[in-house]
């Protein structure tokens, strides 16, 4: 069965994806700008089918790391969201209220399914706690260092700060730490390859999503 559901959200995923690379392609977006408008045919912002692939393998993956559970929406909307961020960072340098902000309301009601479910109340406080946590982290760093961080990355932090704190206080602070390295190890090797200079700035939203997507699959793992 979770064979059978991993290639459904694959299918899904990759049509999500589409939807995001239109999403993306026509950012930034004029106010009051439809569905129609942002989701139909036309201008894409990465070539297919990357975004296509990798929102779908992210959906599926997501399906085999969360399980037929209460949780399995909130993820999903996670990789879904996750993808579309990283794109509009990687181009605009931007991580956009418009999608963080209904993504972390709408995060948070979807992990009221498993409360409702399983009364995993204690999951819920720590989640939200988490998100406040990072929050808070992430503020101090960008107020100590307004050129390394933005408040979109703040913003952010507590959208991925909500996730990690539902699997664990392990995991929030892997997960804040794994971005970090994830950073490190990108400039680097953009350096080896002099495709930037020492003076090159890097957006930090995708090393962010990254870090988190990792250790969110890792603890998958751990005993």
């Amino acid at each position: 069965m979770l064979a059978a559901l991993a290639v459904v959200a694959l299918l899904l995923g990759a049509s999500a994806g589409l939807l995001v690379n239109r999403a993306a392609g026509r950012f930034p977006w004029p106010p009051g700008a439809g569905a129609r408008e942002l989701l139909g045919p036309g201008p894409v912002a990465v070539r297919p089918p990357v975004v296509e692939v990798a929102t779908a393998l992210l959906t599926a993956l997501t399906v085999l790391r969360t399980g037929p559970t209460w949780e399995l929406p909130a993820f999903l909307l996670l990789a879904v969201v996750g993808v579309l961020l990283a794109v509009v960072d990687l181009q605009h340098r931007l991580l956009p209220n418009r999608v963080v902000l209904p993504a972390l309301a709408a995060g948070t009601a979807l992990l009221l399914l498993p409360v409702l479910a399983d009364g995993a109340w204690n999951a819920l406080l720590r989640a939200v706690l988490g998100a406040a946590a990072l929050f808070a982290v992430y503020l101090v760093l960008a107020l100590l260092s307004p050129g390394g961080l933005g408040m979109g990355d703040v913003k952010l932090a507590a959208l991925l700060g909500l996730y990690l704190g539902w699997l664990g206080w392990a995991a929030v602070v892997l997960g804040a730490l794994a971005g970090f390295v994830v950073q490190a190890v990108v400039a680097l090797g953009l350096l080896a390859t002099r495709r930037i200079g020492l003076r090159g700035e890097l957006p930090f939203g995708p090393a962010m999503l990254a870090g988190a997507a990792l250790v969110i699959g890792g603890t998958a793992l751990l005993p």
